[in-house]
């Protein structure tokens, strides 16, 4: 488990709950559930709004990968790719049969299987890259899932704010009771402001964070395949993917292909 993302929103909610210690108040002063409930099951409903029913499956899954995912580890992999290009050099691509076999990563395991088959270098490149797009794809709406959230959240919470308000103006009768009514009130806002800021806009940051670190190495993967392919020098192949580390992606794929 990856956890700078629990890590941070937990830090951010202790600040709360000590700046409202130190104010002399009740931390569970803002645990009201009507504002609570409006403010989460508003925003979630408010996104979904833009969207597919279909695609909630697919947002819970990038829910969790905020908080599981782990850097891709490349300088592993590229140790991996150089050490099979050495062995489909001396040995021929039919050798890597046996070893694709065991390889963990189905996006590189593709690669290598279809090098080992004969396949030709643009077929290769064409059907990894359509992985990559989809890839992309999918990872941006989870992405844009989370960053709605984050911006209808604070709206939400003004409207409990207001209804809170209205509820205050209905008890105008009852002077002793209108500083706690109005406290209430702005626990919405507090909380659209901060489920925004604290979670969903932090969350859809990782995953933008996490889907560029995995395209760039499923580029890096893919450069690499086609190198073996090609037969290129196992210390050309090594030279070219610490440069496209270096270069913090995959480089321009296409152009080394072509």
């Amino acid at each position: 488990m990856e956890i700078a993302t629990l890590l941070g929103i937990v830090v951010v909610f202790g600040a709360v709950v000590a700046s409202l210690i130190m104010e002399g108040a009740s931390p569970t002063s803002i645990l009201l559930l009507p504002p609570i409930i409006l403010v989460f099951v508003g925003s979630i409903g408010a996104a979904m709004a833009g969207g597919f029913i279909t695609d909630m499956g697919l947002i819970f899954k990038q829910l969790t990968l905020a908080f599981t995912a782990k850097e891709p580890k490349s300088d592993e992999v590229v140790a991996e790719l150089v050490s099979m290009a050495d062995t489909a050099r001396r040995e021929g691509l039919l050798a890597l049969e046996e070893r694709a076999r065991s390889i963990e990563d189905p996006f590189l395991k593709d690669g290598i299987e279809m090098t080992v088959d004969g396949t030709d270098g643009d077929e290769i490149y064409d059907v990894l890259h359509t992985q990559i797009a989809t890839r992309r794809k999918r990872d941006k709406l989870g992405i844009k899932f989370f960053a709605d959230m984050g911006g209808y959240a604070p709206t939400i919470g003004i409207i409990g704010t207001v209804i809170g308000l209205i509820h205050v103006l209905g008890n105008l009768g009852a002077p002793e009771k209108l500083g706690e009514l109005i406290a209430s009130a702005f626990v919405a806002t507090l909380w659209g402001v901060m489920s925004a800021n604290v979670m969903w806009l932090p969350i859809s940051s990782k995953l933008k964070r996490v889907s560029e670190a995995e395209i760039a190495h499923m580029e890096l993967l893919l450069e690499g395949v086609l190198a073996i392919q090609s037969g290129t020098s196992p210390r050309v192949v090594e030279k070219r993917l610490r440069a496209a580390l270096a270069d913090g992606g995959g480089g321009d794929v296409a152009a080394e292909a072509a």
